[in-house]
Formats: structure tokens, sequence, C-alpha cells
């Protein structure tokens, strides 16, 4: 008997998801544990593994398209048994919605009509509902799910009217007919049209290599839009790929809801700035010392122990406010943003107020490793109550970062330059950092802010405190 093989479901915040490739096709063997297709959540791309051993009889949702979790993807089975059809591809509730849903009405094949002849007029299309998401914030800390991405809206296509002769010398002269007005009735493109198109453009002036012409044809690239930059303005091959590259194209999932959540925060929220510099020529040094123990911890780690022990001593830092509300966190679940080639997420390490500097260390190397490679869960880059971005690696004097949704404040930290400085009455080099609170005005004032962050650096650069954690 076939086995259903299912979209997981990934975590408690998770809905949906959008299959991006299949390792397997139809008729391929596949055996249990193996990789057989990579999901993307609005958080991650992570792969999914087999729990059956057969033959993958039938895929059922191609690549790109997007499904409810533990919907029917795909069947696995004995090689030549029959597979289920489609029908049985979704969850109960929404095959029972879709056949609630009318069918949309194909358009039958036009008929050829003279250049002359009035086109018959057009039906409105058909708008199939969609399924609003709704989502709430649990009344206890952990998770804490972000707000729901609404999936975007395409545009309606505009139905081209144009005889068929003059789409194909459009076709033939690897042009976009829609920018052509029409002269025909009812605003129907004629050949005379398209003709008057070309000579208005100079088409026939234009030089093209063949390969060109055929790559933009094959790639419905209009060649009106491309600037030729060969011999003589020859157009080739590497204009109409840059043509190609440059054209629009939709966001990921992971940065539409990037984009989504900080545009919402900003917005909503009072951003408040304050910034310090830090003297980290002490720590540095004691970091050495360390290193050459056997005990290898990385400036994150001090960075990320320091502020866990100040939100203690300033709670409100450890906190969200949805406008006339405040609630503070019970446990300080510590966010890190890890960038990565497509975006940025934010690993959670939870409960950090109970880790020591090992297991703190410990823990952030592996959740940044795991980001990096696209392995982490969505469940754990979910619920941060207070984050920490570093760029200290990527050479910059000092930067502000967004809070992110469901916070109030998070802790932007920039490069460590050699700086002089006055100690003591006498000028000497020092490693000097700067850290950048963006806080939420309706929580925290400017006072509070500013004590916050001289906790933080306070810390860093009392040694003896590190001596204290580490020994």
């Amino acid at each position: 008997m076939a086995q259903a093989v299912l979209l997981p479901k990934l975590g408690q915040t998770v809905e949906e998801a959008a299959i991006v490739k299949w390792h397997k096709q139809e008729g391929d063997a596949v055996r249990k544990g193996e990789v057989i297709f990579e999901i993307e959540t609005d958080k991650a791309v992570l792969e999914a593994e087999s729990f059956f051993e057969g033959t993958l009889l039938k895929i059922l949702v191609g690549e790109g398209e997007t499904v409810p979790v533990q919907s029917v993807v795909a069947y696995i089975g004995k090689a030549g048994e029959k597979a289920p059809g489609k029908t049985a591809s979704l969850k109960p509730a929404t095959a029972a919605a879709q056949a609630a849903e009318p069918p949309a009405a194909q358009e039958p094949e036009p008929r050829r009509p003279a250049e002359d002849e009035p086109p018959a007029p057009a039906s409105p299309p058909s708008v199939l509902p969609r399924r609003a998401d709704t989502e709430s914030r649990p009344a206890s800390p952990p998770p804490r799910p972000p707000e729901p991405v609404p999936p975007p809206q395409p545009a309606p296509a505009r139905r081209l009217f144009i005889t068929p002769r003059a789409r194909k010398l459009a076709e033939a002269s690897v042009i976009d007919p829609a920018r052509i007005r029409g002269s025909g009735p009812n605003g129907r493109i004629l050949v005379k049209d398209v003709e008057a198109w070309l000579e208005a453009n100079r088409y026939h002036e234009r030089k093209i290599t063949p390969a060109a012409k055929r790559l933009a044809a094959a790639s419905k690239v209009d060649i009106l839009t491309v600037r030729g930059t060969g011999l003589g303005g020859r157009i080739t091959v590497e204009d109409v790929e840059r043509s190609i590259a440059a054209r629009p194209r939709p966001l990921s999932r992971m940065r539409q809801t990037i984009a989504q959540r900080l545009t919402r925060s900003f917005t909503t929220t009072p951003h408040f700035y304050v910034t310090v510099t830090v003297d980290m020529t002490d720590l540095l040094s004691y970091r050495q010392e360390l290193k050459e123990t056997g005990q290898s911890f990385t400036v994150t780690d001090f960075i990320l122990e320091a502020v866990i022990l100040s939100l203690r001593e300033f709670p409100a830092l450890n906190s969200v406010c949805d406008g006339s509300t405040i609630r503070w966190y019970e446990s300080v679940d510590l966010g890190m943003a890890v960038g990565l080639d497509d975006g940025l997420v934010v690993p959670v390490i939870r409960n950090a107020g109970d880790l020591c500097m090992v297991e703190l260390h410990d823990t952030a190397q592996d959740l940044a490793a795991r980001a990096r490679e696209g392995k982490l869960l969505p469940d754990e880059m979910t619920g941060s109550s207070f984050t920490v971005s570093n760029m200290g690696m990527c050479d910059v004097d000092n930067f502000h970062a967004i809070i992110n949704p469901g916070e109030s404040g998070i802790l932007a930290v920039s490069s460590t330059r050699d700086e002089v400085a006055a100690v003591d009455g006498r000028m000497q080099i020092r490693a000097r950092m700067k850290i950048t609170l963006s806080c939420d005005h309706r929580i925290v004032d400017g006072t509070r802010g500013a004590m916050f962050v001289n906790a933080v650096k306070a810390k860093l650069e009392d040694t003896e405190l590190w001596r204290s954690l580490t020994l």
C-alpha cells in the first residue's frame, strides 16, 4: 500500500511552507532517512527526510508551491504500484474548503478574427478567496510567536487585444506588444500598429547578434529595452543576460518576513538610541590568557553574558509593550542575530540566565553554526526577549539596529578599534568598541536606557568579574 509523504510540521508558529526543491523524481528509489525535498518557511530553508523506503510513486506538490503543514505532498510505495490522485494531497479541512470553491472557468480557444473585427467583450476574472491567517500571542512567555506575514497579492493580468498576424510580427521582432497602443476596434492592436511602433523606435537600425536574439526570444525580453554595448552598438548575448538579471524578482519568504516585521517595528515603535564606548583592552588581554590555557571564548560570549547580567538589573529591557500594557518576561531568552546570504535570522538562547559561561559559549556556537547551515527549526528562531546584533567582524564604526517585534530593546555592537585615549592623565593606545542600545521609548526612557548600556560597559571592562565567571 502506498504511503503518504506529509509536509512536516516544523514548529508551533508555522502553518504553511513552500517546497523549493525535490531531491528525488517520480520513479526514483528512496531509502528511509534520505532527504527527498527541501521546504522554505518564513525563517529558513530546511531538508525533509523520508520515513519510508520504496519508490517515489507520485509527486503531488511541485517546486515553488505553498501548502499547509501536514498536507500530503507525495506517495512512496512499491515499484509499479498505483498512487492515489491529487485530491488526497491536502488535509481534510483544506480539501473541504477547496471543494466549496467554484472551479475556475477555462477560456475557450478564440476564433481567429479579421483585423477589422471588434473583439468580444471580456468577462471579468474570478477571484478566489484566500485564507486569512490569524495568530495571537500566548499569555505565558515561552514561546512568543511572531505575527504572521500575509502572502503577497499578485497583480491582475491585463488582457491583451491583438490580432494573430500582429502577434506573430511582434514575436518575430522579439518585442513586447503590450507597450503598443492599438488603433483597431476597442483598442485592438493591428499589424500596422506594430509596424509603426517598430518604425518609431528605429527597430530596423538596431544591430543584434543571432544568438542574442534567440536568447531574448526564449527569455521573453523586449529587444527594444536592451542597450547594446558591442561594436557599433550591437546587442550581444551579454547585453541580453544583463537585462534578464535586472528583471524584478520576488522576495524570498525570509526577506518578505524581514521586510514586513521590521517595517512594522520601526514605524510603530518609538525608537530611542544610546551609544557608549567600551574599553576592551583588558578584556582582550584576559581572553588571550584564557586561550593559552585551552579556554577559547569569543568576544561575543562576553558581550552576551554582560547583557544577560545587565537585564537582571534592568528588567524593563526584558519586556514588551503593545501600546496599552507592558508585560515583563519571566526569563532571559536572548536572541543572537546571525547574518546569512539571503537575510538575517535570530536564533534564541533559551533561559540564558541559567547558563554558565561554558554552556553559553557552546549553545551560541551550536545555534550560529546550524543557522548558517540552514538547519535551525522555526521554534529555535522565535520568542526572544532581547537581541544582540554583533557586527564587530564587519569593520563598522557604529550602527543602529531595529528592535525585533515582541521586544523592547536590541544592542548593536560595532568593531573594536585601536584608538588614542587618555588614561590616568596619559595618552595610550587602547582597544575601544562602540555599543548602541535601541530601546522602546514607551517602556524605557533616556535615563534608564543610558544606565543599562553603561551597566553593560562596566561589566565588559571589569576583568575581575570575568575571572570569577571563567575560573
